[in-house]
């Protein structure tokens, strides 16, 4: 009854296929949250598929609903002794679209396909299988140990790549069946394939629509051309007063006050890279004086995701009527956004654009959170990780894209640690969805070694 019996344990899931049957199993029921016909599906997966699982192990098991939400919620919970520490699990089932007819070598994405050194099928990284790696390391702690030593919660969506909807209000109704003294959950991607990474929260985002309705209808450029403004013209000027050219937000009321300290060390020894078949970058670009890392990670950024006036594919020889720029405010914890529109209203007044209008997108927002890179858990954790891998893992404070964290941060109020069993090249929501199978080994086994540590006691004090 050791640790290292744990691990091993955990590395035999892998080697002897029993890990690979249940990602083979779990992949193959098609739960598109964003195809209605396969409501029955998402269904399946908690009661057919999760929820055995679970209860095999000693869970309790109950199925939540929430008329806003897409999809059913499968709450799990093993209580060994309420005054041991209660770690709160979390995981989506559900997956983006299939896309079927469009992978490599006639894959079909709801087989896995372990060809080579990789495994394939939708859901292999989002997130089928990153909680199945969580889920039996659980195991196999308790088949080690014979006990887990604390007590879990497991939470299982079913409407996260649709937006989480009703889980906000779930957890705002029903905050006592989800308490616990620590989140630990596992989604997105570590830094590289090779190196495990903790990330303690995630990037918020704001939607801000600019537009510009000059006059109704567009008239003749020839004969009008010089006469009436131009408000395509009008507004790509007056959004190069909000951004710069090398991508410096000009407006400091859309930035955080400061970076913190805790933050800039987490980040020093974190250094972004282009990825093969991936987008290379460049690195001219954002905020001036920072590294890579603090620019995605540790600061706001202002994006233009659609810009458009006349028709595009179609242009005719007149000044267009109206232009609109749909754009996105990406921030870190720190920032204020409520002030965002009216910083930007008084902004463009300022440099002579009175014109532009200024509105929230109709895309909900989400918040930023992040757990300090110096918090005792997030250190018990790097620990933990290093001791099972030999390798120090990177430590990101907050993912630079969006996790539903603020419903655990916030309205649960917990400290959050994400260990991602991804890689940035996973081809996640694209065709081709796969993770390298030895990320798989080295992440059951470091995640039996977290949980073994965890069954220990030597862990951070309680904040009950």
């Amino acid at each position: 009854m050791t640790r290292a019996a744990a691990v091993a344990a955990a590395h035999q899931m892998f080697d002897d296929g029993s890990l690979k049957a249940i990602f083979a199993r779990r992949i193959a029921i098609p739960t598109e949250s964003q195809n209605p016909a396969r409501a029955p599906d998402l269904a399946r997966y908690l009661t057919t598929e999760m929820q055995p699982s679970l209860e095999s192990m000693g869970f309790t098991c109950r199925i939540l609903t929430h008329p806003n939400a897409k999809g059913p919620f499968l709450l799990a919970e093993r209580i060994e002794d309420p005054a041991l520490v209660t770690v709160l699990g979390y995981g989506h089932g559900d997956v983006i679209a299939g896309l079927e007819g469009q992978w490599k070598d006639g894959r079909d994405p709801w087989t896995l396909d372990d060809t080579g050194e990789r495994w394939y099928g939708r859901g292999v990284v989002d997130n089928k299988g990153q909680h199945a790696i969580n889920i039996e390391a659980l195991r196999c702690v308790l088949k080690t140990r014979g006990k887990l030593g604390f007590n879990v919660r497991y939470l299982i969506e079913m409407g996260e790549e649709v937006g989480s909807a009703g889980l906000h209000d779930l957890a705002r109704d029903n905050r006592e069946l989800f308490l616990a003294d620590l989140l630990i959950g596992s989604d997105g991607p570590r830094m590289t394939a090779e190196r495990p990474t903790l990330c303690l929260g995630s990037r918020g985002g704001y939607r801000i629509d600019l537009e510009i309705k000059a006059r109704e209808g567009g008239h003749h450029s020839g004969n009008w051309g010089g006469l009436l403004s131009n408000p395509g013209v009008r507004l790509a000027h007056a959004i190069s007063t909000i951004i710069g050219p090398t991508g410096q937000v000009r407006v400091h009321e859309l930035l955080p006050k400061e970076m913190p300290e805790s933050v800039k060390r987490a980040l020093s020894d974190i250094e972004p890279a282009s990825i093969p078949g991936g987008p290379q970058i460049d690195p001219w670009w954002g905020e001036p004086g920072f590294t890579p890392a603090e620019k995605v990670y540790g600061w706001n950024t202002f994006e233009v995701l659609a810009f458009g006036c006349g028709d595009i594919g179609n242009p005719q020889n007149a000044v267009p009527p109206s232009a609109k720029a749909v754009c996105q405010i990406r921030t870190v914890v720190g920032s204020e956004p409520e002030g965002f529109i009216p910083a930007i209203k008084r902004h463009l007044i300022r440099h002579g654009f009175p014109d532009v209008e200024v509105s929230s997108g109709r895309d909900a927002s989400f918040k930023a959170t992040r757990t300090d890179p110096d918090h005792p858990w997030v250190r018990w954790a790097a620990a933990s990780i290093a001791e099972t891998t030999g390798k120090k893992p990177a430590v990101i404070p907050n993912a630079g894209g969006s996790l539903p964290n603020d419903v655990f941060a916030e309205i649960i109020g917990m400290p959050t640690i994400w260990v991602p069993h991804s890689y940035p090249g996973c081809s996640q929501h694209a065709p081709n969805e796969h993770v390298p199978s030895a990320l798989v080994r080295e992440a059951i086994g470091l995640m039996a070694g977290l949980y073994w540590d965890l069954g220990e006691g030597k862990h951070p004090p309680l904040a009950r």
